[in-house]
């Protein structure tokens, strides 16, 4: 009963300012409509690997607070993405976003929200779970379309593959 009580707490605290997360757990957070687009390219992977790396550092070594932020509770309509691969078994892999909904015993918890191009056998929405280890970014988006984190994701913005 007590863990029904502290639910339905959680939820309704959520609900009075999240749109779309705790209504609607399995639904993906609608984002501001000037909030950056996802540009998604195909990249040699040795040369993209090399490019990234740095990257990746910076948000495997600033995530620890940032998933502080997100256990502590964002503000409304904040929305709390890190950005992983998915692999098929064809040996393609994907970078993506996952809306984060948990973080448990080093497991990350989420939807997919990213459309799919290169794996099969995943889809937009679908859920998804992943060792913190299996990090690359992180990044919270805003109800005014900026964002905080996404050190991966600004770097590609601006990445031309040779």
């Amino acid at each position: 009963m007590k863990l029904r009580q502290i639910t339905l707490l959680f939820a309704f605290v959520l609900a009075s300012g999240a749109v779309g997360l705790a209504q609607e757990p399995d639904k993906l957070p609608v984002l501001a409509p000037n909030a950056p687009a996802d540009k998604p390219q195909r990249v040699k992977q040795k040369a993209f690997e090399d490019a990234i790396k740095p990257y990746i550092e910076k948000a495997r070594k600033t995530y620890p607070d940032a998933k502080e932020r997100f256990l502590a509770g964002l503000p409304p309509k904040h929305f709390f993405f890190v950005t992983t691969r998915l692999h098929d078994s064809s040996g393609h892999l994907e970078q993506v976003f996952i809306a984060v909904k948990e973080i448990k015993e080093g497991t990350i918890s989420g939807l997919i929200a990213s459309e799919i191009e290169a794996v099969s056998g995943y889809k937009i929405g679908d859920k998804y779970s992943f060792p913190e280890s299996d990090l690359l970014d992180w990044t919270v988006s805003k109800p005014d379309g900026t964002e905080d984190g996404n050190f991966v994701g600004k770097f590609l913005d601006t990445y031309k593959p040779g």
